[in-house]
């Protein structure tokens, strides 16, 4: 059952299911405390947390969990029983049994459940993979790499490279895309998927990048239930033949540009997260990229990973790393920085979707 594992490596996946699972059933407890200012005692707050629990079950299962309860507290014990000749007899009523045994059957539903429902999460993770790149496209000037990490299963990042014919020069230019959908999992992975559709859409037609981004923006207001299913983005085209990038950051972390000096500039341009408002403007900004340059866009999983003790990976230290890796290719660079990443969060469970692209100009 443990082949392959250390004792320490299986007493690192135990803390971390374990720590995982309260963090899931004392979200609800949490959200109804603070809506509470009287005081709690520890008996309330244990029946409150057990409630927590409940909620996750189905109402039949609710009762097949109270009922193995009271059977394993109260169903032990021995009863007198008086017989019509006067003889006295003792009964045992190994209940307990019947409360474990009840307890085993509430597992194999559950158990089940998690079969079927990580099944499906694997063929939308599949179906995911096949709108995403194997590997980049060949851009003349550039070496491009890129990495994504779901927290969960399924993801809400996106990140694409592709050509982009303009039809009034016939010239090939290349768009650059990295995004992060608010939130994490299957309704994610939804959006990621409508907006990896727009984009390529739009992409077909003769326009700006303002207005790309615009005509993006207008149709991801009509999915984010208000603006809360926002999306982040970064997009850029690039020239090969002037080596001109263009680009537009919609709410997204700043994309990191290493000049061949080591001088850092942060690319901000933009306007507000997709989604959020349908007349936004968005301001483009253009950079003229040289040989030895190093271009970093991610996602704010890489930068907000956490340690044990709660402390963000942050961009110091992935600014620190690009430093000392320089003079890597991309692929060696993206895997020293993800290396870096895992030896500063340790054994934290991942709470969010991890995607770099990295491009050096060649």
């Amino acid at each position: 059952m443990t082949e392959g594992l250390e004792l320490n490596q299986l007493w690192s996946q135990f803390r971390a299911d374990a720590r995982a699972s309260y963090r899931l059933y004392s979200r609800d407890y949490r959200a109804r405390a603070a809506q509470e200012t009287r005081k709690r005692g520890g008996f309330q707050t244990f029946l409150e947390f057990l409630w927590a629990i409940l909620e996750k079950l189905s109402p039949a299962r609710r009762v097949l969990l109270l009922i193995a309860v009271l059977l394993l507290l109260f169903g032990g014990g021995q009863y007198n029983w008086q017989d019509k000749a006067g003889r006295i007899e003792v009964i045992t009523l190994p209940l307990q049994f019947y409360g474990g045994a009840l307890l085993f059957i509430l597992l194999m539903l559950e158990v089940a459940d998690r079969v079927v429902m990580k099944r499906d999460l694997e063929i939308a993770r599949d179906i995911q993979s096949w709108l995403l790149p194997a590997t980049p496209p060949p851009v003349h000037g550039l070496a491009i790499t890129f990495a994504t990490r779901p927290a969960n299963t399924v993801a809400g990042d996106y990140y694409d490279v592709f050509a982009r014919p303009v039809k009034a020069t016939g010239e090939i230019h290349f768009l650059l895309a990295v995004a992060d959908v608010a939130g994490k999992s299957i309704p994610a992975a939804l959006l990621m998927a409508t907006f990896q559709a727009s984009l390529k859409t739009l992409s077909e037609t003769s326009c700006s990048l303002a207005e790309l981004v615009a005509g993006m923006n207008q149709y991801a207001c009509t999915n984010s239930q208000s603006g809360l299913r926002f999306t982040t983005a970064f997009l850029a085209e690039f020239d090969p033949a002037s080596r001109r990038l263009i680009y537009i950051n919609a709410g997204h972390n700043a994309p990191v540009l290493r000049r061949s000096s080591g001088a850092v500039e942060r690319l901000t341009n933009g306007g507000l997260p997709l989604g959020i408002q349908v007349d936004a403007r968005y301001e483009s900004g253009g950079v003229v990229l040289q040989t030895g340059d190093w271009l970093v866009i991610f996602t704010d999983g890489l930068v907000e990973a956490v340690n044990e003790h709660d402390e963000e990976y942050g961009e110091e230290r992935m600014l620190n790393v690009l430093q000392a890796g320089a003079t890597l290719a991309p692929t060696e660079l993206l895997q020293q920085m993800m290396r870096d990443v895992d030896g500063f969060v340790g054994t934290t469970p991942q709470h969010d979707d991890i995607t770099a692209l990295l491009v050096k100009v060649g």
